[in-house]
């Protein structure tokens, strides 16, 4: 039996039952974490840093989130705009002139938000090492057309999205994602959450342990293309990754810090006598951009303003079973970070899943 450690608040009982069970079954070591109110009710983690599980998983260990770090730079939009700096509803190419190149002057700001901007890869063939070069990255989704006109169809943005919305946010306010990030939501939270990971940090990093069987499988490119770039599970885990801005897949954090972060939503955009929102620009975030059949995913969904939405609920999770859900009327954030990756489906597996349910089952006792 795996050995667990943390608090969990004794309504929330469950979370820990299942978040036990999921470390016996399919986990190699884990954190899970609740929210109520901004106020932490769970925060526990176990298991193993590697697949030979000699090493535990300990309270400040970080991991690669992959795509739950999308939440992150969708919180920096939202901030910008509830501050009057970027118009959502204003032409990406108001802040990055060059953007209106080969006909996409159209394209606005919540379209990229709502993974309706037509950009969902690079025009031309990119390598994972030339991620790492953040002008040329940029300069070239500026250069290239859409592929489909801005609004007219869902496609997810595996890699693109955060380096559309880290270049406006490094033109309008002169820092990159990751400074502005840390400056202005990890520093002032206190949350253990990176964007491009400084090397004093590399010892508490758990390597990504690919899917069994898959440990070479690029993720799945779009419409039966080859994916472009072709990033394959090993890739978090080198230098170069983690200390490179990806903001789309390339934040390091845990449990604690990813619920930490995202319970600002939650909380009406103030946690622990710190306000990032108001209560207007948090609800923001459920504004509808999108619903159907998403083009690159395959699975109908609904788009708010950074995150799938349903309700009042905003949510995203990252490849291989990462995930973060806020919920806007419980007022309940519930986080998940992992280093055994499994793919069970477009939109995650049954792990998170499973934490999710337990934490509404402890709310619904709490009420």
């Amino acid at each position: 039996m795996a050995e667990i450690r943390g608090t969990c608040d004794d309504r929330f009982g469950r979370v820990r039952d299942t978040f036990e069970a999921s470390l016996d079954a399919d986990d190699v070591g884990a954190s899970v974490a609740v929210y109520v109110d901004g106020q932490p009710v769970v925060d526990l983690w176990g298991g193993h840093v590697d697949a030979a599980r000699t090493t535990p998983w300990e309270r400040d260990t970080i991991v690669n989130v992959w795509s739950t770090t999308k939440t992150m730079v969708a919180l920096c939009a939202l901030m910008l705009a509830d501050r009057g700096v970027i118009d959502l509803d204003a032409p990406v190419a108001e802040y990055w002139p060059e953007f209106a190149a080969a006909g996409k002057g159209g394209v606005r700001l919540r379209h990229v938000l709502g993974y309706t901007a037509g950009l969902p890869t690079w025009a031309e063939p990119i390598t994972v090492p030339e991620l790492f070069d953040w002008e040329d990255a940029t300069a070239r989704l500026a250069a290239q057309p859409a592929r489909w006109a801005p609004g007219a169809v869902g496609c997810y943005h595996p890699l693109t999205q955060g380096f559309l919305i880290g270049e406006v946010v490094r033109r309008v306010t002169g820092r990159g994602l990751g400074a502005f990030f840390a400056e202005e939501v990890a520093g002032p939270l206190g949350a253990d959450f990176h964007i491009g990971l400084p090397a004093e940090h590399d010892h508490r990093v758990a390597p990504v342990i690919p899917p069994p069987g898959a440990a070479d499988t690029p993720a799945p490119g779009l419409d039966g293309e080859a994916p472009n770039p072709a990033i394959v599970a090993e890739d978090a885990n080198t230098a170069a990754w983690r200390r490179a801005e990806i903001p789309s897949a390339g934040g390091h954090g845990n449990a604690r810090s990813v619920g930490l972060v995202q319970s600002v939503l939650a909380s009406g955009g103030a946690v622990g006598g710190v306000r990032l929102l108001s209560e207007a620009g948090c609800r923001r975030v459920l504004e509808e951009q999108y619903r159907g059949v998403d083009r690159y995913l395959d699975v109908p969904i609904r788009y708010g303003l950074g995150y799938r939405v349903e309700g009042r609920t905003c949510s995203w999770g990252g490849w291989g079973g990462s995930v973060v859900v806020v919920d806007l009327s419980t007022r309940l954030t519930v986080a998940y970070a992992m280093n055994q990756m499994l793919e069970q489906g477009a939109l995650g597996d049954s792990r998170g899943l499973g934490l999710v349910l337990a934490a509404y089952q402890g709310l619904a006792t709490a009420a």
